[in-house]
């Protein structure tokens, strides 16, 4: 890469930097419009927005709730819905896209307006993003890195994405201590990693604090309603074989306790629309609702008495409006949760899943438990300290200050055997 110019305070190199964002999903726009939001904020920075076509439906839905018009859409052409086609439709959409921008920002072949890309997470999205960026020799900012399973298959395709793209950033954004730490031991240098929180935190935050009316009137009328709710989302690819055992779980929880509504927006896939609709249309307990606007789904999740999910996010969300969560997975690659209390791993067999259920309904203590452990994923700030970043790496000056107290107290107190989940509320502090 050719050497850049060296910037100041008040820089201004040929009017305003250009950053770019490529999203695809909607969990990569829900975690990523607060970053756009507060870059827009600056007057010295002007974000240029890719949406990929990767679901460009859902996709779309966020971003214009966030106000945010993307400057590029593409669109893809799926037909078998395989990886590969998938993966190599976008490589081959945004590379076209890479070339026009450095030819048009950066014609000198340094970097004056294109000061990176950034890519969140771990989607099909995000790798091609990232690849495609790379080798237009533009710098690669990764968003929520270092999170780790190191089991490729779980979750597969994510955990494999993740891992690539970790080799491919220059700037990696971790979330949390635990995921800085994944990132050095796979040697990438703790000078190019910042932890900043989830930046999934921010969003809910505003998402919460927005009026919200629902579209439909079915969840509206639960959301008012009292006794308890648990609110349900499954979609994971690995757990597609394990579908009819969740809506088996579910059947046994109501059969159980009649008292208990249950809110389960259907995910588009159409074996998931099949398998679950199919075995719990006829449960008048259970509202099969399609996928929610993201403000309805966060004041859905602040009503929630427990949350049992297959998601990243809401295990990292729903700790912040204090509604325990269940994650109907075998492993996860957020043990900050585990270890805090706020997540219980409970898997997809039903056994566990309705055993896991009914004790934190029947357990008061159980439940304060849960419900008042810290969250240890963010305080709503982490977009604030990635735009404090970016500008410090090119003036440097006014470094920002990292999420969390610089090492994990609950990692810590694992070592000495002692329960952190067990220790009194006033006890704990927020952990990274």
């Amino acid at each position: 890469m050719n050497q850049g110019p060296t910037f100041t305070a008040g820089f201004d190199p040929v009017n305003t930097l250009r950053p770019i964002f490529v999203v695809g999903t909607r969990p990569e726009a829900i975690k990523i419009f607060p970053v756009v939001l507060a870059m827009r904020a600056d007057p010295r920075l002007d974000p240029i927005v890719i949406a990929s076509g990767q679901h460009p439906d859902m996709c779309s839905q966020v971003l214009r709730m966030a106000g945010i018009e993307p400057d590029i859409s593409l669109s893809l052409t799926r037909e078998t819905g395989s990886l590969n086609e998938l993966v190599s439709g976008l490589v081959s959409q945004l590379s076209g896209v890479f070339e026009e921008l450095v030819t048009t920002y950066n014609p000198a072949g340094y970097l004056p307006r294109l000061p990176g890309t950034f890519v969140h997470g771990d989607t099909s999205t995000a790798l091609a993003a990232a690849l495609v960026s790379a080798f237009a020799d533009v710098p690669v900012v990764h968003v929520e890195a270092g999170l780790r399973t190191y089991d490729l298959h779980g979750p597969f395709p994510e955990e494999l994405n993740r891992q690539l793209i970790a080799r491919i950033a220059i700037f990696s954004v971790a979330p949390t201590m635990p995921s800085e730490a994944n990132l050095i031991r796979e040697s990438i240098s703790s000078e190019q990693i910042m932890v900043a929180g989830n930046t999934g935190i921010d969003a809910l935050l505003w998402a919460t604090s927005q009026p919200v009316r629902f579209s439909d009137e079915r969840v509206a009328d639960v959301v008012a309603s009292e006794g308890p709710l648990l609110v349900v989302t499954a979609h994971r690819r690995e757990n597609w074989d394990h579908l009819d055992d969740i809506a088996n779980a579910l059947l046994r929880i109501c059969s159980a306790r009649p008292e208990v509504r249950i809110v389960l927006p259907l995910h588009p896939n159409p074996k998931v629309r099949d398998t679950l609709g199919g075995q719990l249309s006829d449960q008048p307990q259970v509202i099969l609702t399609e996928p929610l606007e993201y403000v309805e789904f966060a004041h859905l999740l602040k009503r929630a008495t427990i949350a049992l999910t297959d998601s990243g996010g809401i295990q990292e969300e729903a700790p912040s409006l204090r509604t325990p969560v269940l994650v109907m997975r075998e492993q996860t690659e957020r043990p900050e949760g585990v270890l805090a209390g706020t997540l219980k791993l409970v898997g997809t067999d039903p056994d566990t899943i309705v055993s896991s259920t009914l004790a934190l309904l029947e357990d008061p203590d159980e439940y304060e438990r849960m419900s008042t452990a810290d969250n240890p994923y963010g305080d709503g700030k982490a977009s604030e300290r990635i735009v404090q970043a970016f500008n410090f790496v090119l003036t440097g000056q006014n470094p920002p200050h990292a999420f969390g107290p610089g090492f994990s107290r609950s990692f810590v107190l694992s070592r000495t055997g002692l329960d952190y989940a067990s220790l009194p509320h006033q006890q704990r502090s927020d952990d990274s």
